[in-house]
């Protein structure tokens, strides 16, 4: 029963608590983009995965179906594998995995 907190500045105050369930589009969007900056400084020849993960969230944005959970996963997971322990795009990555069921 814990809840995460995105960011480390004060002027972001999106919080996610996995017992309401899945967080609004709007904040997995504003995590996302904050794994692909993450990946960008800390892993860019990975940066596409978090590329990938933003493009899912802005169709499902877009055409209001649930995105592509299968393709958000696989891109997850191959950060997951790369990224190592206490890194941006680690923490990132696993606060995606949770909010999204994964």
């Amino acid at each position: 029963m814990s809840t995460y907190d995105f960011g480390h500045t004060p002027a972001y105050f999106a919080r996610i608590d996995p017992r309401n369930g899945t967080p609004d589009l709007e904040t997995l969007m504003d995590v996302a983009d904050r794994l692909t900056g993450a990946l960008r400084a800390e892993y860019p020849g990975i940066a596409g995965n978090g590329e990938v993960i933003q493009a899912e969230l802005a169709l499902s944005a877009e055409d209001g179906l649930p995105p592509n959970r299968g393709r958000i996963r696989t891109a997850l997971e191959n950060v997951a594998i790369t990224a190592g322990a206490g890194t941006a795009s680690l923490t990132y990555t696993q606060h995606l995995l949770q909010a999204l069921g994964l």
